[in-house]
């Protein structure tokens, strides 16, 4: 699967954030995320792992017990079930992976 820049719109999953699926396949996900200042990720967790890098922006992440401030080039990686959210400080653009995919990410 390949996919070419500007093909998707990006659908709204919360209140200021914006999600394209990019690519995908039988074992991983490939998503952007636009998201606008002072939007917020609430506290959950999931089946997936979860690994990203914040292109531009500054996101402030809690991670289980642990809580970092994200900037440009900062990446993460969230394992399957842990409890995770995210408080965005300044308007954002993120790319992640999810393994296994994310049936209600798929286009």
């Amino acid at each position: 699967m390949f996919y070419k820049v500007n093909q998707k719109e990006y659908r709204q999953i919360l209140p200021g954030i914006g999600l394209k699926t990019l690519v995908y396949g039988q074992k991983t996900l490939f998503s952007e995320f636009k998201m606008e200042k002072g939007s917020l990720v609430p506290n959950h967790s999931h089946i997936y792992e979860q690994t990203g890098y914040l292109i531009k922006g500054k996101i402030y992440f809690t991670v289980g017990t642990e809580t970092f401030a994200a900037e440009p080039g900062d990446s993460w990686c969230i394992e399957s079930n842990i409890e995770h959210s995210a408080t965005v400080l300044e308007d954002s653009l993120v790319i992640e992976v999810f393994s296994p995919i994310r049936e209600d990410y798929l286009p």
